[in-house]
């Protein structure tokens, strides 16, 4: 049995049930606070971003394999 936690539409993977929604809302906390922690102990802009998008290439990749594995296509891509 194929777990189907998202649907790809036009190559991005969109949340199609409640796990997915809540894999989604999750990552954005995450990102949301690492950002504010980050932020908290930076001394500069550029300080907060270098820093920050380390983190946020990292739960994107995560988030990417998860989706990916658990998607199926919608049936306005699937080709004819």
């Amino acid at each position: 049995m194929k777990v189907q936690w998202f649907t790809r539409k036009e190559g991005l993977p969109l949340p199609s049930s409640f796990v997915g929604w809540v894999i989604v809302l999750a990552a954005a906390a995450y990102l949301v606070w690492k950002f504010i922690d980050i932020d908290s102990r930076s001394h500069s802009v550029s300080d907060t971003l270098m820093n920050f998008a380390f983190q946020g290439v990292i739960v994107v990749g995560i988030y990417v394999i998860v989706a990916f594995s658990t998607s199926t296509r919608s049936e306005e891509t699937k080709p004819r």
